[in-house]
């Protein structure tokens, strides 16, 4: 380049070696004219420019007398970018898109080399640790390129071991159920969980950060999360975890502007005195943020934000001041909606807070945009807030990206009272209007079972789930008890939240059963012979206080059940009431008592048949065989009208805690079961069973294993014991 001493006047600009960019083009781009005064600064400039376009592999300036000669070399123009050895067109979309050199740009080196590593970054998160890419360039006749990039897939890499270090608190066991990825088996033919994915670990972190924080560590961090190569395919993952010490609320306020009404915020003020001095979860976060969002909700204070400041106080409590501000008066003039192309737009519009013409609330629109993510149906959910026609108008921008939904599934298990295997297919966003459709079928020792579900998860725009079940069952009871049924089902129903933590359940029942008998069958069961028909109401009442559903600590739970026959052959009322109270007694020992009792009665006269009678559920009575308490006639255990259980367990996480993949609980169950309607010669003692043992949770090589110790402690002489029972199950 031409160095000059001096500013200079530009007699003619001439520009040279463009073949493809006009002259006028390349002196726009410059800035510069015949007459234009320059200096040397002025020329770096223009070549930093003429670079910038990505148009140039090569500017040169220098003068000739007065006149400045402008020679460039120009970049190739891609004419189209091909990716070969993908044969999913799909993802080769998804690296395309994600390429910053595309059909029709011009070909620049650096960019090249920066969209190559951002191929091997696609396929390392897609699973393909192993790929390998190269690229090459074929010369087209016109002066043009095609960009190749040849693609080596491999084998996707396998996770064959995952590792829990650091100070994390649980026992493996107890993370492994927290997080997504699994270990490789042979048998895991079906699972995508067992591929090494970066996204996939991604949420593996987020899981376990909710966990730790849901279980009372604020501070807790997920350190780092690595993948070491071991051999072939087959990677170790290491997540590398900090609890740190457990939380609880020390002060909790509000502060509001001078000019708010405090009254109108006492609700919230009545939560912070509730949660003064317990552990810190994230469930009681959200009962705060629930109260904030329904004053967000309200006309009056519609123009509201709210921030939160923590304060750590002695090592382990936490004090919380929610702060309310006013915000600018601005509304929503347009919400845009951008990469949906197979779920439909009033599918994410239903899960707005906020439309078209409201005022624009910070609060609600951030809520809108996790229920959105909550939906389960979108990989990536981002919203930009964009200015609007007027001061005072906003552009809500909000983009998904999509991911597959559908699922398969399969999986099988062995145990003391026989085997099951299962298959399901399930499609989470049918037909793109985030309905979920659910299709299963079971296969037991002595029955069958096959099921059909729609579910439309927010019907007309609410929380509110719709769902229709279609289910056929077959069960053999011919050698035992000389007897057998098939049932088809049809039922209709929904499920919501009535009032705070108290959910309603209402079903209309539509079943059709068959029951058939052989020569084996007592005199009673002969009777009940026939096919049944029946349409029923259900509704269930849950009022669910636990800190959190899954692996709950302390809380309650109450639960009630009632089924009311409108048209039937057997006019039969069906009652059952469970209450479940959760305790954390010392580091991590949680204590649970359950009580349930169940009846049936006739309430036309009619004797309750065979299968609607009350057993005891064979997880709620260890120490004795499933289905072999309770009144006998004959060799047949007929059930009875009603029901009484309590259950206790408290897990021991401290017993040999050098054995990461096993937990230990100790239980007490008892039982009474009792009420034969049809017969008063059957033995009818309401007898108490009870046993008391040692339960154990074993994650094995070939799938978890659970298994009981039990020593009975009462029975009925015609009750059958079991001392050892277990039950190993994996999926594929």
């Amino acid at each position: 380049m031409t160095a000059l001493s001096q500013a200079k006047i530009i007699n003619k600009l001439i520009i040279e070696g463009n073949k493809r960019i006009s002259p006028q083009t390349i002196k726009v781009f410059s800035g510069l004219d015949d007459g234009s005064n320059v200096d040397e600064s002025d020329l770096n400039d223009i070549v930093k420019e003429l670079y910038k376009t990505n148009f140039f592999k090569q500017v040169s300036i220098k003068f000739s007398n007065d006149d400045l000669i402008i020679s460039v070399i120009e970049n190739p123009i891609i004419q189209e970018v091909l990716i070969e050895g993908i044969k999913k067109e799909s993802f080769k979309k998804e690296i395309y898109d994600s390429l910053t050199l595309k059909n029709k740009s011009s070909y620049v080196e650096f960019i090249a080399n920066s969209d190559l590593k951002q191929v091997k970054n696609a396929l390392r998160l897609a699973g393909f640790y192993l790929s390998d890419v190269k690229t090459s360039i074929k010369q087209n006749d016109n002066n043009t390129i095609d960009l190749i990039y040849n693609v080596n897939l491999g084998e996707k890499a396998l996770i064959k071991n995952i590792k829990f270090i650091g100070d994390k608190k649980f026992k493996n066991r107890k993370l492994r159920q927290i997080i997504v990825s699994e270990e490789n088996k042979f048998w895991k033919f079906l699972s995508s969980k067992k591929y090494l994915n970066q996204n996939q670990i991604q949420l593996d972190e987020r899981l376990l950060l909710n966990f730790y924080r849901d279980n009372g560590y604020y501070k807790a961090n997920v350190e780092s999360s690595t993948a070491k190569f071991i051999d072939e395919q087959n990677f170790e993952v290491t997540y590398n975890i900090n609890a740190g010490k457990k939380f609880i609320f020390n002060d909790l306020k509000i502060t509001l502007p001078t000019d708010y009404k405090r009254e109108n915020f006492s609700e919230i003020s009545d939560t912070f005195i509730e949660l003064k001095n317990t552990s810190y979860s994230l469930k009681k976060i959200d009962k705060i943020l629930k109260e904030i969002d329904k004053i967000a909700l309200s006309q009056q204070y519609e123009f509201i934000n709210a921030k939160v400041e923590e304060n750590i106080i002695d090592d382990n409590k936490l004090n919380l001041t929610f702060i309310i501000n006013e915000t600018e008066k601005n509304y929503v003039e347009k919400i845009n909606i951008i990469g949906n192309s197979i779920t439909r737009e009033n599918v994410i519009r239903n899960a707005l807070l906020v439309d078209e013409g409201d005022a624009f609330n910070e609060i609600l629109h951030n809520k809108s945009i996790n229920r959105i993510k909550s939906r389960g149906i979108f990989e990536k959910v981002d919203t930009k807030i964009l200015d609007g026609s007027a001061d005072n108008m906003k552009i809500l921008q909000i983009e998904v990206e999509e991911k597959a939904t559908g699922e398969i599934s399969a999986g099988a298990g062995v145990g003391s009272s026989g085997s099951t295997v299962g298959f399901g297919v399930k499609e989470n966003n049918y037909m793109g209007a985030g309905i979920n459709v659910n299709a299963n079928i079971s296969f037991a020792s002595q029955s069958v079972r096959g099921e059909l579900s729609v579910e439309n998860p927010h019907f007309r725009n609410s929380n509110n789930s719709l769902f229709t079940v279609f289910s056929r069952t077959e069960t053999d009871n011919m050698t035992d008890s000389g007897f057998e049924t098939s049932n088809t089902g049809l039922s209709f129903g929904s499920n919501f939240e009535k009032f705070e933590d108290l959910y309603l359940y209402p079903t209309i029942l539509i079943n059709h059963e068959e029951l058939n008998t052989d020569a084996t069958a007592s005199a009673n069961l002969k009777k009940q012979e026939g096919d049944y028909f029946e349409t029923a109401f259900k509704y269930v009442l849950d009022y669910d206080k636990r800190n959190r559903r899954y692996q709950a600590s302390e809380g309650f739970r109450s639960k009630f059940t009632q089924i009311i026959p409108m048209v039937s052959d057997n006019y039969e009322l069906r009652n059952s009431y469970e209450v479940s109270k959760y305790q954390e007694l010392y580091n991590g020992m949680i204590s649970t008592i359950t009580f349930t009792a169940s009846a049936v009665n006739g309430i036309t006269g009619e004797d309750v048949r065979i299968s609607k009678r009350v057993f005891i559920p064979e997880r709620k009575l260890r120490g004795f065989e499933k289905g072999k308490v309770g009144p006998k006639e004959n060799n047949d255990y007929v059930g009875g009208n009603y029901s009484a259980i309590i259950n206790l367990t408290t897990t021991l996480p401290n017993l040999f805690p050098e054995s990461e993949d096993t937990d230990f609980r100790l239980f007490f169950d008892a039982a009474t079961l009792w009420g034969v309607d049809y017969s008063s010669s059957v033995k009818d003692s309401g007898t108490i069973r009870s046993a008391t043992g040692v339960a154990i949770d074993w994650f094995t090589p070939i799938g978890p294993l659970s298994f009981s110790l039990a020593q009975p402690i009462t029975k009925d002489s015609t009750d059958k014991t079991e001392s050892f029972r277990f039950n190993i199950g994996t999926t594929f």
